[in-house]
């Protein structure tokens, strides 16, 4: 006997869930390699996620879907007694898109002024996707010395929307969401 047509696509959709629900192919994306540090004027910071890209996201990039990744840091200042008084919320995005006619990557880095910056190089534009370099978060002068502070960060990849046809033909995609854990570094003044 035969199996139906009805049984086949129950087997592949549980085939799917299994897969969805085991935790070999869950996300582990994190923030590595947060500095806090400063100018002569403003409190800058550095960051990079490890874990964000993989074969699936990848494949979905080249076949041009677009990729924003979301970055949320904020600025507190520790206060005994009381809640930490928030001095800064930034958000910011990376945005990342293939023009496979080209052959060529754009990224679009909300927090840098100027034209996309285009790149042959998949590594290099996932580099460029991944690390935010001196992002300023205050001036100085806003900071009292000698005061605890923290800086608060997580990243996530944006939920994608796409045409309303396609989410049955990629329905996949949801599997390479992520979202980092909240990541805090202390400092004084």
């Amino acid at each position: 006997m035969k199996p139906s047509l009805n049984s086949k696509v129950c087997a592949l959709i549980l085939a799917i869930l299994l897969v969805m629900q085991n935790p070999a192919h869950a996300q582990d994306a994190r923030l590595t390699d947060i500095i806090v540090t400063n100018t002569r004027d403003d409190l800058l910071v550095y960051l990079t996620v490890e874990g964000a890209f993989i074969e699936k996201m990848n494949n979905a990039i080249l076949s041009g879907v677009p990729t924003t990744f979301s970055f949320f840091i904020s600025l507190y200042q520790e206060r005994n007694l009381w809640l930490d008084k928030e001095i800064a919320d930034i958000t910011i995005t990376h945005t990342l898109k293939y023009n496979n006619l080209k052959k060529e990557f754009i990224v679009k880095r909300s927090w840098e002024n100027g034209d996309p910056l285009v790149t042959q190089s998949f590594d290099e534009a996932r580099k460029l996707m991944t690390e935010i370099d001196s992002l300023k978060i205050v001036p100085l002068r806003v900071l009292e010395k000698g005061r605890h502070y923290q800086i608060r960060a997580k990243a996530e990849l944006s939920k994608l929307t796409l045409p309303f046809y396609l989410h049955y033909v990629l329905f996949f995609v949801s599997l390479w969401d992520f979202e980092t854990d909240l990541y805090t570094v202390g400092f004084v003044y």
